[in-house]
């Protein structure tokens, strides 16, 4: 009895290392945000914790309501701060523009000088990109998950009750807290690093490691999101860009076994 499709693509994908591989990284990536998402989920005390240590209390002016918490996050009204933090919010974008000219160029080539690893590479990084941070994150998560963010909670000076991170019961209307879009992008920064030249990639890489790490630290910084949204908002990006790695995988490999 002949063994139905799916059995014969997952036995090929077995035997291709290049779709095994990316299938495997793809599947334990996204069982470690769930999981990670789990713990921040039902320990939000994590969260509080790490919120508070960048948060300054003050008295309250005279006549505010008994229990109300004042104060603010003094890292979002440093000037230097401010600046670096706008700087670093474009860097994911002058990324991809890169990205883009250079699948552009690669296009140029034909025949023995087109190589379509590259082009592969950075079509591949692009859909990530659309993909991770613009759709999933801001136009998904952070428009429908409702989740305050730290200074807008009455944990940390603001009205609105704190909301546990995948929790979609909040009372923030858009543009919430549920995860990072910044730090999306900055994840997806780190999944450029292969694509780099390799005569480039030990000078650029340090660089590009620290924008991914710093921009996240900002955000978590200046009150602006929790622990939980920029670890996850960081790692849903090499989440997605997987995926999509081992979507093409498997097409190359369905393609190959027809």
């Amino acid at each position: 009895m002949p063994k139905p499709d799916h059995q014969v693509l997952i036995e090929a994908i077995r035997r291709d290392a290049d779709a095994y591989r990316a299938c495997v990284l793809a599947l334990a990536l996204l069982t470690l945000w769930c999981l990670l998402l789990a713990i921040f989920h039902f320990v939000p005390s994590l969260d509080i914790a790490a919120s508070a240590a960048f948060f300054e209390k003050a008295a309250c002016p005279e006549g505010t309501a008994p229990g109300l918490v004042c104060g603010d996050f003094p890292y979002r009204l440093d000037g230097l701060f401010l600046f670096l933090r706008k700087v670093l919010f474009y860097a994911p974008s002058a990324a991809a523009v890169v990205v883009v000219v250079a699948l552009i160029m690669a296009l140029q080539h034909h025949g023995a000088t087109y190589e379509p690893q590259k082009v592969r590479l950075y079509t591949q990084s692009l859909i990530a990109f659309f993909l991770g941070p613009y759709v999933l994150v801001n136009l998904l998560l952070k428009s429908y998950s409702g989740r305050p963010r730290p200074h807008q909670t009455d944990l940390f000076g603001g009205e609105l009750p704190f909301m546990p991170a995948g929790s979609f019961s909040g009372q923030c209307d858009n543009n919430c807290s549920f995860i990072s879009g910044e730090a999306a992008g900055a994840g997806w920064l780190i999944c450029l690093i292969p694509l780099l030249p390799q005569r480039f990639r030990l000078a650029l890489a340090p660089g590009i490691i620290a924008v991914s790490l710093v921009t996240p630290a900002f955000r978590l910084s200046f009150g602006g999101h929790y622990l939980s949204d920029v670890v996850l908002g960081w790692l849903s990006s090499p989440v997605v860009f997987v995926l999509v790695l081992a979507v093409f995988e498997i097409t190359r490999v369905r393609k190959n076994a027809a």
